[in-house]
């Protein structure tokens, strides 16, 4: 068959606006237009900087400040001189986990965080274990972040207004879902001033606070001194290290984030691991600072909890009262305060759709979890976690204190495990590195402080919310054991009955002869080269033998998560969805009929297929089109999820147009 020049379909001409849909152009509104594939500078545009990405992603480890401390705090009781001790641990944890966090970055450059070092080092199972600690994470981030930021809102209102304060905490949810839906650059630098106005309040909130507290420090010591001497008499030294435990186990949402940084390396601007672990340091810094600050000014100014408000509340109402304009200072740090734990959410739908997208490439949660929208958003995880964030916030109220227990556990699960997979990894490449030594050191340590962290939480807080995440946990890993089941034996029952056809001998058995635009041509949809192509396109000669003289096979190459990550990704995915087009035409000349191509490259199968199919439709008047699809003899609800519909889809569209298009099945018993 002679060579048929062959380019890719043209992007189509936009409608004028005022024949577009209503429902698309309020799409557009809301969400934006589609991105512009054929710009060869989109992903650099789109990637994070690294204090951009110290806003998008260091917000979640940030504000876990307006929470964490006054936790643990609040454990001591009446023994607030540990409080001291409390800080320190609190500091050299925060630095300690970062730092063991920027070394994974360095082993794993191309992101993933907990769920890709687990499966890499600890095997499959500990992986899907991970991976499924971090969704529930992340759903827990963007609940208890928009929890607390109503309980700061709603601390300087009144009590009346206290009926609004879930109605309100439900408005923040979905304007958060819908910012997202947009893109990750523009929800991030919408939400960029709100930040700083955050890391500015708290500055003078912390530094004021000690300072004007200054000429009490002898006081205060003398104090600390005194209860201490109390605290050993009456608990003892395990008492009081059992207290100090427990403070510090349960202040442990102070150190939830800090994994956000690895797990959205593919957000961040090239060089990105340098992006990421200079990200680390602000982060790091930003939050030792915030959290033990916070701490020693509860100490300093003897702040106890009242009823409606968080004790950074009390703690600046006390500071500014003194204070011309004091009421000013307040509103502002408290409306700053709810606003960043608003932007701390943003981790969660950043991290958690990657997370999911990564785990449906693996075939542990249904594959549309991988496709991007015309954003290049993971529009279905974001979707999926703002669904279950609702959930979330209506089953606990919005109680902080019950969302940060659930919340905990799942983080220094996957924190433990991270851990545990780098030490181990460590020692058996110790030949290797000549600082194995000291880096086996660092992870063991911050395996050591996070299983204590877990094991803690989990058995104090039991009856409190553990039992709920434990258990929420093993489901969703179960379920993914099943999904993941399903998909392999499908694929394994397509590779027996297709087993002969990838081996067809393609020679032709008479020679091709030239396309004839007039005569009647069959298109067939392909996706990858394999079994259910071929026995497709061998399907339309079975069902209408001697009479398709013509064929055309349609590819289009989709960009998902496992595809977009880097300048040279949509090149890459154009040379491979041609390759596979072209295999295609070698077939067809095997069965010595005239054959060419289109191909095309999109986030939406069935758009760009039906774009397709419509200009092969104008050269070749009398097309028939034909596309495979899977079928179960007893089809069950949840194989529709499983499985895409693009054939049914695209099915629809072409008889909308006037097409003829037919759906030939392959059966899996």
């Amino acid at each position: 068959m002679p060579e048929t020049p062959v380019k890719e379909a043209p992007p189509p001409s936009s409608p004028p606006r005022d024949e577009e849909p209503l429902g698309r152009r309020l799409r557009r509104l809301v969400i934006g237009a589609p991105r512009n594939l054929e710009d060869r500078t989109l992903f650099h545009r789109l990637a994070l900087v690294p204090l951009l990405a110290w806003v998008g992603l260091g917000a979640d480890g940030l504000s876990s400040s307006a929470y964490g401390p006054e936790e643990a705090f609040r454990t001591l009781g009446g023994h607030t001189f540990l409080a001291l001790p409390l800080a320190v641990l609190m500091a050299g944890t925060v630095f300690l986990v970062s730092s063991a966090y920027s070394r994974i970055i360095e082993q794993f450059p191309h992101g993933g965080g907990g769920y890709v070092v687990a499966t890499k080092l600890l095997g499959e199972r500990a992986g899907v274990v991970s991976g499924c600690a971090l969704l529930i994470d992340y759903v827990l981030t963007i609940t208890v972040s928009v929890a607390a930021a109503g309980d700061a809102l709603f601390s300087f209102l009144p009590p009346h207004a206290q009926s609004l304060k879930l109605p309100v905490e439900v408005l923040l949810l979905a304007g958060l879902t819908t910012l997202n839906l947009r893109g990750v650059r523009e929800s991030v630098l919408t939400l960029a001033p709100i930040f700083l106005l955050f890391v500015a309040t708290h500055v003078v909130l912390i530094l004021g606070g000690i300072v004007a507290h200054a000429p009490a420090f002898p006081a205060t010591a003398r104090s600390i001194a005194g209860g201490c001497g109390e605290g050993l008499s009456t608990l003892g030294v395990g008492g009081v290290l059992l207290l100090l435990l427990r403070a510090y186990s349960l202040g442990g949402g102070t150190y939830t984030g800090i994994e956000a940084v690895s797990n959205g390396l593919p957000l961040m601007r090239r060089p990105r691991a340098r992006t990421a672990k200079r990200t680390m340091v602000y982060m790091a810094a930003s939050l030792a600072f915030t959290a033990t600050g916070l701490l020693l000014c509860y100490l300093l100014w003897n702040v106890a909890p009242v009823p409606g408000k968080t004790m950074n509340a009390v703690l600046v109402e006390r500071l500014a009262a003194p204070l011309p304009g004091g009421g000013v200072l307040v509103v502002l740090t408290l409306l700053s305060e709810a606003a960043l734990l608003v932007v701390a959410a943003q981790a969660g739908f950043l991290d958690g759709p990657r997370v999911l997208a990564n785990m449906a490439v693996d075939s542990w949660v249904p594959h549309r979890f991988s496709a991007l929208s015309d954003r290049l958003t993971t529009q279905n995880g974001v979707l999926l976690m703002g669904a279950a964030s609702l959930a979330a916030l209506f089953y606990t109220g919005g109680a902080v204190g019950h969302l940060v227990v659930m919340y905990s556990i799942n983080v220094f699960l996957t924190f433990s495990l991270s851990m545990l997979g780098m030490t181990l990894w460590r020692l058996r490449n110790r030949r290797r590195d000549a600082r194995w030594k000291r880096r086996a050191a660092l992870f063991g340590v911050g395996f050591a402080l996070c299983a204590t962290i877990l094991v803690s939480t989990v058995v104090l807080k039991f009856r409190a919310g553990g039992w709920v995440t434990l258990l929420l946990t093993g489901s969703v890993v179960s379920l993914c054991f099943l999904i993941r089941r399903h998909y392999r034996t499908v694929v394994a029952k397509l590779a027996r009955l297709y087993a002969d056809l990838g081996t067809l001998p393609l020679v032709p058995a008479e020679k091709p002869g030239a396309l004839d635009p007039g005569a009647p041509t069959a298109a067939v949809l392909v996706g990858s080269y394999g079994g259910l192509g071929i026995h497709t396109t061998l399907n339309v000669f079975r069902a209408f033998p001697n009479h398709f003289k013509n064929l055309v096979f349609l590819t289009v190459g989709v960009i998902d998560s496992g595809v977009f990550k880097g300048e040279e990704a949509v090149g890459s995915l154009r040379k491979r969805t041609e390759e596979t087009a072209k295999k295609y035409v070698e077939v067809a000349r095997a069965l010595g009929v005239p054959a060419t191509y289109r191909t095309a490259i999109g986030t939406d199968a069935v758009a760009e297929v039906e774009r397709l199919s419509l200009a092969v439709a104008k050269d070749f008047p009398q097309t028939t089109f034909f596309g495979g699809k899977v079928i179960f003899q007893r089809e069950k609800w949840y194989q529709r999820i499983l499985h895409n519909e693009t054939a049914f889809a695209l099915q629809k569209r072409l008889q909308w147009a006037g097409k003829t298009m037919v759906v030939l099945s392959a059966r899996v018993l």
